[in-house]
């Protein structure tokens, strides 16, 4: 049955009169929405991607009272794997096709086996399984969209890289543990999750245990009520690689840090590989037991900062060059890495969540377009430049008088540096032209209005202006 009992009802009840509505009519309407979503996921995430994770999603059931619809997927694990990360877009999808609907559930059927194998062969073809459902003691859910081929190498990441590669090669690391450090969203969770992957493709019979550090409490205290404490510690100390991320979670409880600490002891002198990612360096976690704290800065501390611009414009790049039909001018590109820059994560959920609405509307992809559609975004990210300060970097920059911005003065070593600081203070403030113009001396808007398409057309013809405005940008940005 597709429609709900309500729906069904009334359709029985209906049957004969003038609305000549029917149950099949209902479900050939949305399966036929449902293909022409599909279509636009196959072109966005790849035939790989869909065939594994959307393809298998089958409608189930439409509660048009609650504006509810449930969608079916073969097993929990791809259900709450396509919830996690599919969602908020296709939620999207289906109200600009469907109004009606005002939420999607994802479920299993019942019964549905909640034991998966992944099959995988080394380079020799010997098959190893690792299970990943509620069987094993720790299943090891890896994304696979993160991998070492998919992480974008800057200045800000490049030793954390490095790091986490030789961690995962066959030969044995110089250090262990690693200790991965970075604000929320720098790319730490991608690494760990690609040291998991490159580490199984080397090792296929190998232990691979990957959890956060709230699960790791859980886990032990569930272990210890059940009386099962020894069997939790074993399983632990049969791991090749341990990776637990969010680390500055786990401080404060003392039974559980004594465990890690012995955990950590025991692989370590192993020789087994260890892992773990927080948000601070070891020395700032509080509360940490000082064996703990000297356990995880005996290895490698690599730090990741924040993503720069170039980094953040190679990241969207990388993105765009897997949809070769998104059609995506630089503009936009550059508005994007310039104005969301607090984590990867939103940047790379922005450009998603513009490309979804573009589609599904056909709407042209536009500068103006990212503004309304990712206002909340933006708004957060934005750090409140003021014109003084633009006029001031500026004037440093061109070597100029702080006064030249103020005044009547038209030579061109004069007027262009404050024609770029005029499109500066457009680009990156949300002052009005007329507001602009007063700051400059008292200008007409229609001045600044010239300023600003002038520099943007001599960005796309001289290469030193691009440069100029490039560097201006970053000294502001940082």
């Amino acid at each position: 049955m597709f429609v709900n009992e309500s729906v069904s009802d009334r359709v029985d009840d209906l049957s004969g009169n003038e609305s000549g509505i029917t149950e099949s009519q209902i479900s050939e309407n949305l399966e036929t929405i449902w293909q022409k979503i599909c279509a636009g996921l196959r072109r966005d995430l790849g035939a790989q991607i869909f065939g594994q994770w959307i393809k298998p999603i089958k409608l189930s059931v439409f509660d048009s009272d609650t504006g509810l619809l449930q969608l079916e997927l073969p097993s929990e694990f791809s259900a709450a794997w396509v919830r996690d990360r599919y969602a908020e877009r296709l939620l999207l999808a289906w109200k600009v096709h469907h109004p009606a609907i005002k939420d999607i559930v994802f479920q299993a059927p019942s019964g549905a086996a909640k034991i998966a194998q992944i099959s995988h062969a080394n380079s020799a073809g010997k098959q190893s399984e690792y299970k990943i459902a509620s069987e094993s003691k720790f299943r090891l859910d890896l994304d696979p969209r993160m991998t070492f081929d998919q992480f974008i190498a800057g200045n800000s990441n490049v030793l954390a890289l490095n790091a986490a590669q030789r961690t995962a090669a066959t030969e044995k690391p110089l250090f262990s543990p690693l200790y991965l450090q970075s604000s929320t969203g720098q790319g730490k969770t991608h690494l760990m999750h690609a040291i998991g992957h490159a580490f199984r493709e080397e090792f296929p019979s190998a232990t691979i245990i990957y959890m956060s550090a709230e699960r790791f409490m859980i886990e032990f205290v569930s272990a210890m009520r059940r009386n099962e404490g020894m069997e939790f510690k074993a399983s632990l100390r049969e791991a090749d690689l341990l990776m637990i991320d969010d680390i500055q979670f786990i401080v404060g409880k003392n039974s559980t840090q004594e465990e890690f600490l012995h955990t950590v002891d025991s692989l370590i002198s192993q020789g087994k590989r260890v892992v773990v990612a927080a948000d601070r360096p070891p020395q700032a976690l509080d509360g940490v037991d000082q064996r703990l704290l000297s356990r995880l800065s005996m290895g490698l501390v690599a730090d990741i900062q924040s993503a720069g611009l170039e980094l953040r414009r190679d990241i969207l790049k990388h993105r765009l060059a897997t949809m070769p039909h998104q059609q995506v001018s630089e503009e936009v590109v550059d508005f994007l890495a310039r104005t969301i820059s607090r984590n990867l994560r939103e940047l790379e959920g922005g450009l998603n969540k513009l490309l979804a609405y573009a589609q599904l509307t056909g709407r042209e992809i536009s500068r103006e377009l990212a503004e309304e559609q990712l206002s909340d975004i933006l708004s957060a990210c934005r750090r409140r430049i003021t014109i003084d300060e633009i006029q001031r970097t500026v004037c440093e920059y061109y070597r100029l008088d702080r006064n030249e911005m103020s005044s009547k003065r038209r030579a061109r070593a004069v007027a262009r540096p404050r024609q770029v600081a005029m499109y500066l203070a457009k680009v990156m403030t949300p002052r009005s032209y007329p507001e602009i113009g007063r700051k400059f001396g008292g200008r007409d808007h229609s001045t600044v209005i010239h300023a600003v398409k002038l520099v943007e057309h001599l960005r796309g013809e001289d290469s030193e202006m691009d440069n100029d405005v490039r560097m201006l940008l970053r000294q502001l940005e940082s």
